[in-house]
């Protein structure tokens, strides 16, 4: 996810654990009015329903620094809290959350007989397609899902190097030095698009922080980090001997689903320009 903290909060704890199974939504009827209580959701949901369906979204997206949506678009669009009162004041025909949410806000919404959805933390690529599809079809939209699965999968194709070419061993430190090891989505996305994860290589593990003393007295063949320009700690870096960095924008790594469309491309970019190919 964002800087720090928030970076893994919303990175690991965006998405709730358990699946409630989703009724069939009736298309002769009005589709559910939504209140989505998370960022990773809330990008899903502005990509398949349409704008009437939504009461609000999580304030997570309206935030620069933590949004995973579009801003502009997010901010067409009420935020919330996460807090039951405004559930209970707007009536929503449709909760969808993840395990961020108190326990005790979860049953205070569950007791008002609102229908709840929560959505899981995708650790593959393939589990962040069945989420798509799991919000989709809890909207209604299912069609629209499937349509923007194929634009992820078209954009993962796209992104992938020829087979004839080696990895390129590279690193992610993200904000406060959280970098994603092997194991994680975003480890399998650095392979996806011709990378080689070095975390392994700093006994790194899912998601760890790695200090600049290591990182620069054992630098990285190539090194992605958010701000990596001029005249900041993070630019700095490329005085490094040996050390080249690659400015890479955090928020890609925030949420999968949409953002793995910009997300592949902008990898196989700095792949293409780190090798030429």
């Amino acid at each position: 996810m964002r800087l720090g903290g928030l970076a893994l909060l919303l990175a690991l704890a965006g998405c709730g654990e358990a699946r409630v199974p989703t009724p069939p939504v009736d298309h002769a009827g009005t589709l559910p009015r939504v209140m989505s209580l998370n960022p990773c959701i809330d990008a899903i949901l502005l990509a398949v329903a349409d704008p009437g369906q939504i009461l609000s979204i999580s304030h997570y997206s309206h935030d620069p620094r933590a949004t995973s949506a579009p801003l502009d678009v997010a901010r067409r669009f009420p935020a919330n809290g996460g807090t039951a009162e405004e559930v209970i004041a707007a009536g929503p025909d449709l909760v969808l959350l993840g395990s961020h949410v108190a326990p005790a806000t979860q049953r205070a919404i569950a007791d008002t007989g609102v229908r709840v959805e929560s959505v899981g933390v995708p650790a593959t690529i393939e589990e962040s397609r069945a989420q798509v599809l799991q919000v989709a079809r809890a909207i209604g939209h299912e069609a629209r899902g499937r349509r923007l699965l194929e634009r992820i999968d078209a954009a993962l194709a796209a992104a992938r190097p020829a087979p004839d070419r080696p990895p390129v061993p590279a690193l992610i430190r993200l904000g406060g030095g959280l970098v994603p090891g092997e194991g994680t989505l975003a480890d399998e996305l650095f392979a996806r698009t011709g990378f080689r994860n070095m975390s392994r290589e700093y006994g790194l593990a899912m998601w760890d922080i790695l200090p600049l003393e290591p990182l620069i007295a054992r630098p990285p063949h190539l090194l992605l980090t958010d701000g990596a320009g001029p005249g900041t700690r993070e630019g700095m870096l490329a005085r490094v001997p040996g050390l080249r960095v690659v400015d890479f924008p955090s928020r890609l790594l925030q949420c999968a689903g949409p953002n793995l469309i910009e997300a592949a491309g902008t990898l196989a970019t700095i792949r293409r320009g780190a090798t030429g190919a």
